[in-house]
């Protein structure tokens, strides 16, 4: 997420009742299961379209629980682990490369074909993101994600959203003049001696050759709390911490091309962040053995969801499009066991003109598996971690 994201999550926040968390964790639940399946409903859809024998669609995970229906070969099923779900095509388990290859198996179908039904889950996830965030920025007037304040009064300018650029102290060294007068932090400065101050580029030349100013402040809830004070300047300084803030952040009634066009945009942004993310996943942990902050498993999703929950549909609606665009971005990297590794054979096949050994990647597949499941650990464990310290 960017740098000057607005509706970020407060980590800490109480647990208010056992209700709230029961309403939580139905809510996670419901949250990972409907990604999944729409996920596997993308690869479902495109195999029928492909003259693939789909054997099974099924909700939750293995054992089964009892068959739903039927719809022509496929069984839909209800299994035990009430989590995600999967779908299952013939010659998936067929281990004889001539088996694997009769009419009807995904083996067996074309490459072009293949490598369709390998990407139609991670179009799936990313069309369902675009309609949660199209859906966000008109009913519920979302912000849009801006890595850079600059960014933010650009679009301000345009229109895009309402903001009035101000500058907040966000903290108050110790034992400086500002704490000595009583500077409040968090706060805005309204003015420095009656001059309007409106971003930290003005601050310097206002406090430059003096040896005392008059401060206006904004603090309190919403900062709607007026503060006179008066403040002593040394070297330039009056000991306090700013940056740019976007006072009365909002966003317009938007019409449906307009949310479309922001939500195709947010989808960009977010996708970018977070290969970039996963990128730093990789650096941290071979570099030190470390999960850098901000980057989450199934634990910090599961806080994630019990905030937004709390928060309102809105907030939990927007963590949704975010898990979407997550899921896809995961899936169609070239990893072993996901989409885009078993996308990597298919396109050894078409440049060789000849498969690969089932040997070769069944094994890769497994240890691929081994590899993930790995990661999720170590990253749930740092989840732990942070959740109690």
């Amino acid at each position: 997420m960017g740098v000057e994201n607005f509706y970020d999550f407060h980590r800490h926040a109480s647990i208010t009742s056992p209700m709230s968390l029961v309403i939580s964790a139905l809510a996670f639940l419901v949250l990972l299961s409907v990604l999944v399946i729409i996920h596997e409903l993308g690869h479902y859809l495109m195999a029928r379209k492909a003259k693939v024998v789909v054997e099974e669609f099924g909700f939750g995970l293995p054992p089964r629980a009892l068959t739903l229906f039927h719809s022509g070969a496929t069984h839909f099923t209800l299994n035990w682990i009430p989590f995600g779900g999967f779908i299952r095509m013939k010659g998936d388990n067929l281990a004889d490369e001539h088996e694997r290859r009769r009419s009807g198996t995904f083996a067996g179908a074309s490459i072009p074909a293949r490598i369709l039904i390998l990407i139609a889950g991670v179009v799936m996830n990313f069309l369902f993101a675009i309609l949660l965030f199209a859906i966000g920025f008109s009913a519920g007037r979302w912000i849009p994600t801006y890595l850079t304040y600059e960014d933010m009064q650009a679009a301000a300018v345009k229109g895009v959203i309402h903001m009035e650029p101000t500058v907040l102290i966000e903290g108050v060294v110790a034992g400086g003049a500002a704490e000595k007068a009583g500077v409040p932090s968090p706060s805005i400065i309204k003015t420095i001696d009656k001059t309007a101050v409106t971003s930290p580029e003005q601050v310097a030349p206002l406090l430059a050759g003096k040896g005392r100013v008059a401060l206006t402040l904004l603090t309190g809830t919403g900062f709607t709390e007026e503060v006179r004070l008066a403040v002593s300047v040394k070297a330039g300084r009056m000991g306090v911490e700013i940056r740019a803030y976007p006072k009365d952040l909002s966003a317009p009634v938007r019409g449906l091309p307009a949310a479309l066009a922001l939500s195709v945009r947010e989808v960009g942004v977010v996708t970018v962040q977070t290969v970039l993310g996963m990128e730093q996943l990789i650096v941290s942990l071979v570099s030190r053995a470390t999960v850098p902050e901000g980057i989450t498993g199934i634990v910090g999703i599961a806080e994630l969801t019990h905030l937004s929950v709390q928060q309102g549909f809105m907030t939990y609606l927007r963590l949704v499009a975010l898990l979407s665009l997550s899921l896809a971005v995961l899936n169609i990297l070239p990893l072993p066991a996901l989409d885009g590794g078993r996308l990597i054979f298919v396109l050894y096949e078409a440049v060789r003109r000849r498969p690969a050994s089932v040997r070769v990647e069944t094994t890769t597949n497994f240890v691929g598996f081994l590899v993930l499941i790995g990661l999720i650990l170590i990253i749930t464990y740092h989840d732990i971690l942070r959740f109690f310290l």
